[in-house]
């Protein structure tokens, strides 16, 4: 783990997608946290440890989702599959499949293993798969505050955790989708999912893959970022102090099932210029805690 002293910065952005702003100005303590995602050996570990199942080893009770029977629920994952050709980018389908048999374990179905990837960030990870590792290992999921505080790497308001510029003088610094997606990825190893956790440099605290390779959890429900009322919010330069987003139910997407979402950070190496460039610290995705994809991961603080 690496120690961050606790600060004051500039949280959020203006120039790219309408959640991640306004650009308030937020104050968080100080706490150790972990230098890279949680990899597939350390999850193993823990589960070896505790024989604990994930969301998606389990098959889901019908009651729980309308339209879901008996015969149709099964246990599995979101996988992602590069598609064969140029596709419109509005059908997120064409890409995204219900893998049964896909966990943790077997990241691409029930053929596949973790047995050459034990050093790659575990996926397949819902919200209560990362608290109940966090909670074994003694330690917690940051706030979104926090995360992005040291995704940042002690620069002030760069879009990017090493700069101004995606690929500064050509150099690739993150995993990320590079070309056309979801279709034509011209990554130099020639893959297309994660990458070993530190194949990519670490930003200014030391910490790797806090842009791309998988999103991570962060503990707190979504809302709209909320800024500081001068004269009533007593902090020091009118800085929030740690915010906490909002509550369960108002991070509900009305146009959804009513599941929670929390706030997942740092994007994925799904991520792509022509797609979805959320490969910033202040990007932000609201996911239900009850889903696990092929590209979700965590990793986890200790405060003080």
């Amino acid at each position: 783990m690496r120690h961050i002293a606790g600060g004051v910065f500039a949280m959020g952005s203006e120039r790219f997608y309408s959640e991640e702003s306004p650009v308030r100005r937020v104050r968080v303590g100080g706490f150790w946290i972990d230098e890279t995602p949680v990899t597939n050996r350390q999850f193993a570990a823990f589960v070896d440890a505790t024989g604990y199942r994930t969301v998606a080893e389990v098959v889901p009770d019908p009651r729980d989702y309308p339209g879901l029977t008996a015969e149709t629920a099964r246990a599995g994952s979101l996988v992602f599959e590069r598609t064969p050709e140029p596709v419109a980018l509005d059908d997120y389908s064409q890409w995204w499949a219900f893998v049964p048999g896909a966990e943790w374990r077997h990241p691409t179905g029930p053929d596949s293993t973790v047995e050459t990837l034990l050093d790659h960030p575990v996926v397949h990870i819902a919200y209560a798969d990362a608290e109940a590792y966090a909670a074994w290992a003694g330690k917690m999921l940051p706030t979104e505050a926090e995360w992005e505080f040291a995704a940042r790497g002690g620069l002030e308001a760069a879009d990017y955790a090493w700069g101004d510029e995606l690929a500064p003088s050509g150099a690739i610094l993150a995993n990320y989708w590079q070309g056309l997606f979801p279709f034509a990825n011209q990554r130099a190893d020639g893959g297309y999912r994660t990458t070993p956790v530190t194949s990519y440099p670490a930003n200014g605290h030391g910490l790797y893959d806090m842009i791309g390779n998988v999103w991570e959890w962060t503990r707190d429900w979504y809302s709209v970022p909320k800024v500081a009322r001068p004269g009533k919010d007593k902090s020091p330069c009118c800085a929030i102090p740690d915010p906490r987003g909002g509550n369960r139910k108002n991070s509900v997407d009305p146009s959804g099932p009513p599941i929670g979402r929390k706030v997942l950070k740092g994007g994925s190496h799904l991520c792509a210029a022509s797609y979805c460039q959320r490969y910033r610290p202040a990007a932000r995705h609201a996911q239900a805690i009850e889903s696990a994809t092929s590209h979700i991961g965590f990793r986890c603080i200790i405060r003080g």
